[in-house]
């Protein structure tokens, strides 16, 4: 599957588009609610497409010079399972150690576990957890220092 999709900086239209196609997410977000939450802040947005069509993405920005939050990201149920988180994950990290910051932080909950095991997997370090009376829904922060 991996020759069969492509992974592009992409515009906030594309991100939503994956992004209303995710049952887990429930309501969608908006373009506006999107560029309120980034502001002015440098971005990366990241869309894999299969066959022109938008299929996952991966979205985040910088909190200041040294890191980097990858925000949002997902994958299309008819997709998962094929690599392409991963392969979203490892440009993103490729492009941040290319713009100079030093850690990439993301958030994740535990209802999330192939999100959890991806990063675990990359090297990336539990930070705090948020607690929650709901076991799903406890809030996981990780970070990985960049070489």
């Amino acid at each position: 599957m991996h020759n069969e999709f492509e992974i592009k900086s992409a515009t906030l239209e594309h991100v939503l588009e994956v992004e209303a196609q995710i049952p887990e997410f429930g309501a969608p977000k908006k373009a506006t609610d999107l560029q309120k939450r980034i502001a002015n802040a440098k971005m990366l947005p990241l869309v894999a497409y299969h066959r022109g069509k938008p299929i996952a993405y991966k979205l985040g920005y910088a909190l200041n010079d040294e890191t980097f939050y990858s925000w949002l990201g997902a994958v299309v149920p008819a997709y998962r399972g094929k690599g392409i988180a991963r392969a979203l994950l490892l440009r993103q990290e490729a492009w941040c150690e290319a713009e100079g910051f030093s850690a990439i932080e993301v958030k994740t909950m535990n209802q999330f576990k192939a999100m959890l095991q991806l990063l675990i997997s990359h090297d990336y370090q539990i930070v705090s957890v948020k607690e929650n009376t709901d076991p799903h829904l406890v809030k996981i922060r990780c970070r990985k220092l960049l070489c």
